[in-house]
């Protein structure tokens, strides 16, 4: 009522500086506990396995986006890849131009990888420590994308492609190196990677460095296999073959950014 004594606020009701208090209090709170989240959320994306699709994307480009001494190093330890689990060395002696797929596989291996689609070809030849072996390693970069790649490298298992002896690689003879004189007859041992995770067809075939053709060779596979007594077990022509195949995938799939791993032959 005018002129009537002033009302005091009712009992228990908060005035504006405790309600602004109390708000500058809870978004105090959502600040703090925002941060905090947002960290959480950080080392979770730094410690975050890479996307699948994007590394299988980088997986093509690596050809000439990485040092070929990334891809194909100088000098490869393979610590108890050799028969008996003993400890062997290989050294690049040679590196081939690289370029696209025609004439550098036998008709029939061209046939069963012509559907992947052939990007660029890149293929290195190592000799081994006591300069016995010699090994031509290659990879095909494909056009296929992921079902793609999956699909061959079901057909290549379901089909034994991979110990088919009518579909071994090529090896890369280089002049004035112990594998100038590796031919299609000096083939003792091989094998065929089809990855799914990058877009990669990885081989290698291996033989003696002295020129010796050989007309019984084995997939890298069943030479390596305990108890094996095959001359390319024994000779350590298979190791030779499934250790540069292991060590050449593992690098293509970390330069793609992918994590390493071993991938068995597609046979």
């Amino acid at each position: 009522m005018p002129g009537g004594p002033a009302r005091r606020p009712a009992a228990g009701r908060p005035g504006a500086r405790t309600l602004a208090a109390a708000a500058c209090l809870v978004l105090g709170v959502g600040l703090i506990g925002g941060a905090a989240a947002g960290s959480w959320l950080t080392d979770e994306a730094a410690g975050a396995t890479p996307d699948a699709a994007a590394t299988f994307a980088r997986g093509r480009d690596v050809w000439h986006s990485t040092p070929v001494d990334t891809l194909f190093p100088r000098t490869v330890d393979g610590f108890g890849a050799g028969p008996g689990g003993a400890d062997r060395t290989w050294s690049r002696i040679a590196v081939a131009p690289d370029g696209g797929c025609a004439g550098a596989y036998d008709p029939k291996l061209a046939e069963a990888l012509a559907r992947a689609g052939c990007v660029r070809l890149l293929r290195a030849t190592y000799v081994d420590a006591t300069r016995s072996s010699v090994i031509t390693v290659g990879a095909q970069i494909t056009k296929a994308d992921q079902p793609g790649m999956a699909a061959l490298n079901t057909r290549f298992s379901t089909g034994n492609l991979g110990a088919r002896t009518d579909l071994m690689p090529l090896p890369y003879a280089a002049r004035d190196t112990p594998a100038r004189d590796f031919g299609r007859a000096q083939r003792v041992s091989w094998t065929v990677r089809v990855l799914t995770d990058v877009p990669v067809v990885v081989y290698a075939v291996s033989g003696f460095a002295d020129g010796r053709p050989f007309d019984r060779p084995q997939p890298a596979e069943a030479a390596t296999r305990p108890g094996a007594t095959t001359a390319p077990a024994e000779s350590g022509l298979g190791h030779d073959a499934k250790g540069l195949a292991d060590r050449i995938g593992t690098d293509f799939r970390k330069a793609a950014g992918g994590a390493p791993r071993t991938t068995k032959a597609s046979s």
